[in-house]
Parts: structure tokens; sequence; C-alpha cells
């Protein structure tokens, strides 16, 4: 008996030892009171309305842990970035107060935070783990990173190669090691591009070839045919089916399901000119007065957490920047969080986006785009 007191007792403590040193439980334990207050509030709100990409399994796990988790519901509404960016600046031009937050790409907001339509991200911080600047790699970012007011936090990192895609019953990587290799007259009418001329992950790469070969390597890969689409389930289907054999501006969210099926559509190499340093839709934004202000609290401090950035991540298979959230399994999906292989100091060379590289390399190679695509 003596022995079994003993054990039960040993393995109390191991289970309190245990239950206190989980992250998630040490979180909760440095929660201010503010939390609890602000929790209450947004379950009597009832609901968060959030403008999001269009990644179907994004919008399906979204809903049902927010519900769980926190009590209220969501109401997603999944766009193209410039689309949702440009319903929330009519609506706010209208006098309608409808969402409370966005997580875009890179540029499409930018105009939203200089039109006033943003909140100061930093007011809505309260969790320690989220404020404090040591939890991410490279310090706090902020994608309107010319304005000192801080309305897109950019919290992704990745250096992928799921910009490129290509059918492996039409090319074979070895005949994509260059970005010259795309010039060759087999791909002629074989190509297809997220279209440049709009914030996407297409100008992404159309711009980085733009900073990196010119402009009279775009001309001569305009000459190649391209099929254009701000479609990208219809480039994601056109590249899985054969109708052409590469794809440009895509993320592995959009390929997923032609992956899951078996369609033959592989991430392309990485050419020997390299690949931007992306941060994906990886930006976050709050409505400037949002409907629901709680809600949106409660949600912008989970989601830049530990947590939330774990689930999103894996959701969307991408990289944070937390560094207590692992990501080092991305490299088997071809996908390299920045904070795994660079400096952060290569990071911010190799990138073109944040507002200083958007001003000076994306516009710049969107609007060269607009002189030669028709």
């Amino acid at each position: 008996m003596r022995r079994n007191h003993w054990t039960v007792l040993i393995a109390m403590v191991i289970g309190i030892c245990l239950f206190f040193s989980d992250p998630a439980r040490g979180a909760e334990a440095k929660r201010p009171p503010e939390w609890e207050r602000t929790l209450e509030a947004a379950k009597k709100e009832g609901k968060i309305v959030l403008a999001i990409p269009p990644a179907n399994e994004l919008r399906r796990e979204m809903e049902i842990v927010l519900k769980q988790k926190f009590g209220f519901e969501t109401e997603l509404i999944t766009n193209p970035g410039p689309r949702n960016a440009s319903r929330i600046a009519a609506e706010r031009k209208a006098g309608v107060r409808y969402f409370d937050a966005l997580i875009v790409g890179t540029g499409t907001a930018v105009t939203l935070a200089h039109d006033g339509m943003l909140e100061p991200i930093e007011s809505f911080l309260m969790l320690p783990e989220v404020k404090d600047p040591k939890e991410w790699w490279g310090g706090h970012i902020w994608d309107d990173n010319l304005d000192t007011n801080r309305y897109l936090y950019s919290f992704l990192a990745d250096v992928s190669t799921t910009n490129v895609w290509y059918n492996a019953n039409l090319a074979k990587p070895e005949e994509l090691r260059s970005f010259d290799d795309y010039l060759s007259p087999k791909w002629k009418g074989k190509i297809a591009f997220s279209d440049p001329r709009v914030p996407s992950s297409g100008q992404s790469i159309w711009s980085f070839m733009w900073d990196i070969k010119g402009e009279e390597y775009l001309r001569k890969l305009v000459q190649q045919e391209l099929f254009l689409s701000r479609d990208l389930r219809q480039l994601a289907e056109a590249v899985s089916r054969g109708k052409v054999a590469l794809a440009f501006g895509l993320g592995r969210s959009q390929m997923e399901p032609f992956l899951k099926v078996g369609l033959p559509v592989k991430s392309g190499p990485t050419p020997k000119e390299g690949l931007p340093a992306s941060n994906g839709f990886g930006l976050l934004g709050i409505v400037k007065d949002p409907p629901h202000p709680s809600a949106t609290k409660i949600f912008v401090n989970w989601f830049l957490g530990r947590e939330g950035q774990d689930w999103y991540g894996k959701v969307m298979q991408s990289g944070t920047r937390r560094l207590d959230v692992d990501t080092k399994w991305l490299k088997e999906i071809g996908v390299d969080a920045a904070k795994d292989v660079l400096t952060v100091e290569e990071y911010h060379r190799l990138r073109n986006h944040l507002e200083d590289k958007y001003t000076k390399v994306r516009v710049p190679s969107a609007k060269f785009a607009e002189t030669i695509l028709k």
C-alpha cells in the first residue's frame, strides 16, 4: 500500500509538471485580466466578419476553430485580395461598417491603409507572446514599412518553389533550371501566368523577373503567348489537366485539390537565378472602426499567438515567423520557412514584398506589364 501511495503521488507530481510545462497552458497563464473581459464582450457581440484568401480548407477550418474556441460565429468572405479590398473600400466610402479584419497578400491592402480605412494593429495587441518582438524571427515586421502607424502585420516569410508548377507529363525538371529555359520554343502557348497587372502571386514572380532579368527578358517571355488569368483555380486546373505545361503565380492551397486526386502536377525546381522570399497570404489588417471590436481583438491575439500561427501555417502550408512554431516539416512539400534557411539580412535582400520593395519593384514592374500585355 505504501508503494502504491508513492506511485500515485509521483504520478500526480509528474502530471502537474506536465500540465504547467505545456506551452499552451503557459500562454494561458500569462493572459492578462483584460483577456477574459474582452472574451465575454466578444461572446455578446456573437460574430466576426473576416475577408480571407480563396482557400476552401481555410474557410472550412476557420469557422470550426473559432466557434469551438471562443463561442462566436465567423462570417468569412473568400475572394482574391484585390476584390476583398475593393469591396471594403466601397463600403467604407458608403458609410457601411461590415468587415472586421482581413488576411491578404502584400500590396493588396496598402491603399486601404493610406486612405485611412484600417486601424493601427498595435492598439489591438494585448497578449505578451504576441506583443514581444523577441517571439518573432526578425522582430515585428510591418508591410506598410514606409509608415509609422503600422496597419498591416506581416506574419509569414517563405522561400519556396511553389510559385512555379509544371505538368509532369509535359515537362521535366531538368528543362526548367533557369528563367532562360522558359523562353524555349517548346513552351510557346504552354505557359500560364497569374495576371501580373494586379496584386497577386503572379505579380510577385513577374516583379522578381523584372528586377533580376530585366524588361527585355519579359518582352521575350510575353512572346511565348502566355495564358493569363486572374482566376487561380482556372490556372491550377489548366496545368493539372495538361492544358498548359507550366504555371506561374499559384500557391499550394490552389494546387492542393489536384494534388490530392493524383494529377501529375509538381512544384518546379528553383531556377539558378533564385526565387523571391515571400509572405504569401501573410498579412493581417483590421478595418477602421470594426463592428465587432471585442471579437476582433480576441481573434487577432489568438491568430498571432503560437497556437493560431501553428494552425494557420498547417492549413495554408506556409512558414510563420514565430520562433516558437516548428516549420521544418514544410521542406517535405517544397517550401522553406525563411527563418529555417536565411538570415534576417538575406531575407530583406531577397524579398520583393513590404511597402518599400513594393513601391520600388512591384509597382513599376506592374506598370510595365500593362504596357506589353493585352
